[in-house]
């Protein structure tokens, strides 16, 4: 089972069903007080199977070759939340201090190898200083995203005032540990249109709603189904390295999903969901049943309206081969880019060492006006320039013209003409949830999926996560919100595993995102819609700098470039529930992030 493939094949599997701790005191009993069995109804017919306890990790140092050890500094080198690198002689460690308490684990973060001595420490967990991902530092279990792997974590003992690290040497050079996950039991009579978990959309959210049931000592059938043709990869790469390879960015190698027997069906579009009979409708006329689903679909990119849109070399990004196909036909030629979003100048930002020309089209007078303010955006606005980054504001597209069937030129409603051998829509995106308008299942006014803090929708048993939703925030008093960021999908995915599994856990993480152009990383967090005034520390001219985003006198939001790791410590005040008043950032004086402030 698991694995890759187009169309589902006949399988067999058995069931044991393995119960979070407290539902399993619940569950364990029978009415007349005797231990029983779990029953699970599949197909109509009632099947008995025993509880099995939670698989064990192995011992990481069975394998004494495998282990080295090391005195790595004295007990009084690092102070209380103190973090050191640390060498072993083959491989680096990152030792922690932490109320007289020495730790140690991978120096890297899983994600993209950030060094974590940079990042902060706070209460009894690392957060990555790059994008966010925050490890206890007593486990090295990964507890806020993005990412999908924890740390390694090392045996520390203390000898004659000295530090000794044991660890293992493959760890070292790894810095990384998949933490341990059930599997389906065994084969016995499945009919395959049936499955325990329907996951519709394979990118994060469904990746970690997968991956966590898993680690949770769930054994039953999971089916994950997708539209695209890949496993689940990195999206956000198809605009910031457009001419990667599937193999390069994907999340997880297709030995990971059959050993885990987490099924993958490829290039298959769910059009229909009947939540009353619990059936997903494929466009092919298949149909499978589910016990949970969860709906994670994310967003469809929009499109131009005007004449010449369905021009041969006019793009959406929305998988490999649209961003591979792009750099192709811009290399050395003419760009367009309609659309100064995120993506759209990603993309430009990308294809200015490519192409022999890059133009910006966009409706506003400044890019990422309404999300980073109008200062931060004139100083990205400039950096586009200095890299030869033509831009047309406050204009749009009348016209794309095209001959013998591909684009030729871009037509502005201002009367400029471009010539364009290839042109991205960058303009923005909707929540792909149009085959949901039948089923009952409560959507905004913009078609998002409404859910609660443990993302069920509105019905028992179905949740949603990722782009397509809107859930409460808690950082804004639990206002409902949509926040489309990699992150935020990779812990919606987490929190409604937990919940298929009864945990009751409620969403309280803080969104962080970030974007990369030109060499330069913008950080971000919190959630700043509404802002009513911007206070900026730094040198915005030289591009190193952060931005307070206020509203009504409270900070709201984060953003930073070349300040490391001032965003991830404001995400850890903002996690702490602690308000960040403007005052507080006004005088430069940074104390309050220490907790010294209010």
């Amino acid at each position: 089972m698991g694995g890759c493939f187009s169309k589902p094949k006949p399988v067999e599997v058995k069931i044991e069903v393995v119960l979070p701790e407290k539902e399993r005191a619940k569950e364990e009993m029978s009415p007349n007080g005797k231990a029983s069995p779990i029953v699970y109804k599949a197909n109509g017919t009632s099947r008995h199977y025993q509880l099995e306890e939670h698989p064990i990790a192995m011992n990481p140092y069975r394998n004494l070759k495998d282990v080295v050890e090391a005195s790595v500094c004295h007990v009084k080198d690092l102070d209380n939340g103190q973090m050191r690198e640390v060498d072993l002689g083959c491989g680096k460690a990152l030792l922690v201090k932490e109320n007289g308490e020495f730790y140690a684990l991978g120096h890297k973060c899983p994600h993209y190898g950030a060094p974590l001595v940079k990042g902060v420490l706070s209460k009894g967990r690392v957060r990555c200083p790059w994008h966010g991902a925050c490890f206890n530092i007593g486990t090295g279990d990964i507890e806020d995203f993005p990412g999908l792997d924890s740390l390694p974590k090392f045996q520390v003992k203390i000898e004659k005032e000295k530090v000794y690290i044991r660890a293992s040497k493959q760890a070292l050079q790894t810095q990384r540990r998949t933490k341990v996950m059930a599997k389906c039991i065994s084969l016995s009579n499945y009919n395959i249109s049936s499955t325990n978990v329907l996951i519709i959309g394979a990118g994060p959210a469904g990746l970690v709603c997968a991956e966590t049931l898993r680690q949770e000592g769930f054994s039953d059938r999971i089916v994950m189904c997708t539209m695209d043709r890949h496993l689940p990869y990195d999206r956000p790469k198809l605009s910031k390295s457009m001419d990667c390879h599937p193999d390069q960015i994907a999340l997880r190698p297709k030995e990971f999903f059959r050993m885990y027997d987490i099924e993958v069906l490829t290039e298959m579009q769910v059009v229909a969901v009947d939540i009353k009979n619990k059936t997903a409708v494929f466009k092919d006329g298949f149909k499978m049943e589910y016990n949970k689903l969860l709906l994670a679909t994310g967003s469809t990119p929009k499109t131009l309206s005007c004449k010449g849109k369905e021009a041969e070399n006019v793009f959406n990004i929305c998988t490999v081969e649209d961003a591979n196909r792009v750099v192709k036909l811009a290399t050395s030629k003419n760009a367009v880019i309609v659309g100064a979003s995120f993506l759209g100048m990603e993309v430009a930002a990308y294809l200015t060492e490519k192409a022999h020309s890059v133009s910006v089209v966009e409706l506003e007078e400044v890019p990422f006006k309404k999300f980073f303010g109008e200062k931060v955006g004139r100083a990205i606005l400039k950096m586009f320039e200095n890299n030869r980054v033509k831009f047309y504001m406050q204009t749009e597209v009348s016209e794309l013209r095209e001959q013998d069937g591909k684009l030729k030129e871009v037509v502005l409603k201002s009367g400029k003409i471009l010539r364009a051998d290839v042109c991205v829509i960058g303009i923005g995106a909707t929540p792909a949830t149009g085959f949901l308008k039948q089923s009952g299942i409560n959507m905004d006014s913009k078609g998002f999926i409404v859910v609660n803090k443990m993302m069920q929708t509105n019905f028992p048993g179905v949740f949603a996560a990722g782009d397509a939703v809107a859930f409460p925030l808690a950082l804004r008093n639990n206002k409902k919100v949509n926040i489309p960021h990699w992150q935020m999908a990779h812990m919606q995915g987490r929190i409604a595993a937990l919940n298929m599994l009864a945990h009751g856990t409620e969403i309280s993480t803080v969104p962080y995102l970030w974007t990369a152009m030109f060499g330069k990383s913008i950080r971000y967090t919190g959630h700043g819609e509404g802002f009513d005034d911007v206070v900026i520390q730094g040198d915005i001219d030289e591009l190193k700098f952060v931005a307070f985003y206020t509203k009504n006198d409270e900070v709201i939001a984060v953003a930073s470039v070349n300040y490391d790791p001032i965003v991830s410590k404001v995400a850890d005040v903002m996690g702490a529930g602690r308000a960040i008043r403007k005052r507080d950032v006004e005088t430069g004086d940074m104390s309050w992030l220490t907790g010294k402030g209010s």
